[in-house]
């Protein structure tokens, strides 16, 4: 993340926007020169945009929002202003649109790059609440970030030989019981003083929960192989009506990009098949395949308040961390983030990760599903604009929490919540469960 608080001085939030527009900007040339112009244009997935889209509408936000609003600078290309707002065409039918043209994009997203560093060093960063602690540079770097994981995403539904390289995550270790007692009591959700925290992360509150055991690791290939093997998919035991209904109208068997490989599973993962990692969480599973494997165990999903309690609440001083190891940033011996591997590390890999109640992994890695529908906290206020948060209130989205191996830090906080339909597979989402204790389990 930034550190920026109300402490940091204005040359300092200048040096680290910086920073961090010049990561972002590297991973989406990354990510996008990593390709031909073929499969820059086309469509990989319904699914999913075409890679170029996504890289023209990172640089029309950022034209939106620092060169005109933040700036008061002249528009570079207004007219494309229609064809890149997310919400005037679904994903399936942009492929038909007049789109920029892999070199007309990047000189586009270049042009506009330029301008943002000037308006970077002139803008005062205070006296407007999006100017406050450089928070309208940092919504456009977690805006580009998201979309270099969305971009990520869509590289994983590619089709042809591996283009991407990353060296392997490090090695599991041991993580001590398979799941601990989160006391039960009031804990602070939310944040009220991070500076680049997005709207539907405000404001901070009290929240109380009852005493719940948690997973210290999140369910593993190994693990869920288990429930495929005892016939998980074939029995309705295990399903929620909607979940039973969509597993057998999409036929699903397994997670998506298993394979059988003889008595084994193989999945696939950016152009490279191999036996799945038993100790590797389990990836690209949706909220519904969560849900039933967690009732085949006897437990449950967490909710979005147990989870960032167990990821947050330090019960000796009984304060909220920013992150499950203390308030410093992340850095690589704590999560798995910033596309440093292209797969889940092994679980036990990051001990210097682990809550103080001994959950790990709760950062990076893969989003956790919750059984919490997304909606604003008491208090929620729109900011800066509605369609990022408030237009996906509702029963029909549910919460993810902690990120994954293609998040990046600067995206990516204990309070940060992301949302996606139940039936959602290809994201980088994974699980763990939870359980009610007990009156004895809780004395």
């Amino acid at each position: 993340m930034t550190g920026i608080d109300h402490n940091t001085g204005t040359e300092e939030i200048r040096d680290r926007v910086a920073a961090q527009l010049t990561r972002a900007r590297e991973r989406s040339r990354a990510l996008t020169d990593a390709v031909d112009d073929h499969d820059l244009v086309r469509q990989h997935s319904k699914l999913m945009s075409p890679l170029v889209w996504d890289l023209a509408h990172i640089g029309n936000q950022e034209e939106l929002w620092l060169v005109r609003d933040v700036g008061g600078r002249e528009p570079v290309r207004q007219d494309i202003d229609e064809l890149y707002d997310a919400f005037k065409h679904a994903r399936s039918a942009r492929p038909e649109l007049p789109l920029l043209g892999p070199a007309e994009a990047r000189g586009y997203v270049g042009e506009v790059r330029e301008k943002v560093f000037d308006v970077l060093e002139t803008s005062p960063l205070e006296g407007r609440r999006l100017l406050d602690g450089g928070f309208a540079f940092g919504m456009i770097v977690q805006h580009e970030q998201q979309h270099d994981e969305t971009m990520l995403a869509t590289h994983q539904l590619r089709v042809g030989p591996p283009v991407l390289h990353a060296p392997p995550p490090p090695p599991g270790g041991p993580t001590g019981p398979a799941e601990v007692l989160v006391p039960g009591g009031p804990f602070t959700m939310g944040t009220s003083t991070e500076a680049w925290a997005l709207d539907n992360e405000r404001p901070a509150h009290q929240e109380h929960t009852a005493p719940f055991f948690i997973d210290t690791t999140p369910v593993t290939n190994g693990a869920y192989a288990n429930f495929i093997a005892d016939g998980g998919y074939a029995d309705a035991r295990w399903w929620s009506a909607a979940g039973w209904a969509h597993v057998r109208e999409a036929g699903l068997v397994a997670p998506r990009f298993w394979e059988r490989d003889g008595d084994r599973w193989a999945r696939t993962a950016f152009g490279v098949t191999a036996p799945i990692d038993p100790e590797q969480p389990v990836v690209h599973v949706s909220y519904y395949e969560a849900e039933a494997y967690a009732k085949w165990a006897g437990k449950r999903l967490p909710t979005e308040v147990e989870w960032e309690k167990a990821a947050r609440f330090d019960p000796v001083s009984g304060r909220s961390r920013r992150y499950p190891w203390g308030d410093e940033d992340p850095t690589e011996a704590h999560a798995n983030l910033n596309q440093r591997h292209l797969s889940p590390a092994p679980v036990g890999a990051y001990p210097a990760g682990a809550s103080p109640l001994g959950v790990h992994q709760l950062i990076g890695d893969v989003w956790e599903w919750t059984s919490s529908d997304f909606h604003g906290y008491h208090g929620f206020e729109v900011f800066p604009y509605a369609e990022y948060s408030q237009v996906f209130f509702g029963p029909e989205y549910k919460v993810l929490r902690g990120g994954s191996f293609g998040s990046d830090q600067a995206a990516v906080r204990a309070t940060f919540r992301n949302w996606d339909y139940p039936i959602r597979r290809q994201i980088f989402a994974g699980f763990r469960c939870a359980r009610d204790a007990s009156p004895g389990e809780s004395a």
